[in-house]
């Protein structure tokens, strides 16, 4: 399941969006602003999900490492909380460790970014600002980090 989930995601990075992204503007958990482009330089994953939500769960922890190692450089995850009550995403992300910020996500937050059919479904923009990558379904550091080399190879 893992490797059909890595199969698509790089299959769907592959098809770049070539989307210029609307700017985003959130009010995370913390209480502090969230804009796509105070993260100009930075990749930027957006990424909904639900604390109910099993694939959510299998994914998180690799955001989790990846934004831990890269946050400093050249990465960072905005996780959109659909779904779910205030107190139990406060409880899902203690427990999970989660430490990027964390949006409570509705239908107006969502309609800033895209189309959200499933959960999880993350969006990829890259240091530019533009949009492009669109994910429904499960990703993994593998696959982000290797779509972020196959972007940043110098030729």
């Amino acid at each position: 399941m893992k490797r059909l989930s890595l199969a698509l995601f790089a299959c769907l990075l592959m098809t770049s969006l070539n989307t210029l992204a609307n700017e985003f503007i959130f009010k995370d958990m913390q209480n502090k602003i969230q804009r796509l482009s105070d993260y100009n330089g930075k990749w930027v994953l957006v990424n909904f999900w639900a604390t109910w939500c099993p694939p959510c769960l299998e994914e998180i922890p690799d955001l989790v490492e990846m934004y831990n190692a890269r946050k400093a450089t050249d990465f960072v995850v905005i996780g959109i909380a659909m779904t779910s009550s205030k107190d139990s995403v406060l409880s899902f992300a203690k427990q999970m460790g989660i430490s990027y910020p964390i949006v409570m996500g509705d239908d107006k937050s969502a309609a800033q970014i895209g189309r959200i059919d499933a959960l999880p479904t993350s969006y990829l923009y890259d240091p530019t600002g533009k949009l492009v990558s669109y994910q429904a379904g499960m990703i993994t550091r593998e696959a982000i980090e290797s779509y972020i080399r196959s972007k940043t190879k110098v030729n």
